[in-house]
């Protein structure tokens, strides 16, 4: 198991991410603050000639678009399936952003 951990601050308010890469799955809590449990979306990898995303959020009535988006970006980045936490208090077009540079910013000094 390893993990990655990232943050930034933004209009006074600091974004966090946490992820644990296990064997068979990666799981990301995505907050601002102290760790907050927040929207739950569940995605498995893109196998053969499929294009469409396969995520369903399990829990939450925000940010649902966002936490579906970073949860299919780690299953195909990890080619294993992926939960992901997301809670915010910012829009959520805002805390996407935000979020997607922390994660890529990660991913690309992990590699």
């Amino acid at each position: 198991m390893s993990s990655l951990e990232g943050s930034c601050e933004h209009s006074g308010v600091v974004f966090h991410l946490k992820l644990l890469v296990l064997e068979n799955a990666v799981v990301a809590f995505f907050y601002e603050g102290e760790m907050k449990l927040g929207t739950l979306s569940f995605s498995m990898p893109l196998g053969g000639e499929e294009h469409a995303g396969k995520s369903s959020v399990l829990l939450g009535g925000r940010y649902l678009i966002a936490s579906r988006a970073l949860s299919e970006r780690l299953a195909a980045r990890y080619k294993r399936m992926s939960l992901v936490s997301f809670h915010s208090s910012f829009p959520e077009n805002e805390a996407f952003r935000i979020y997607l540079q922390i994660l890529e910013e990660k991913l690309h000094s992990s590699t």
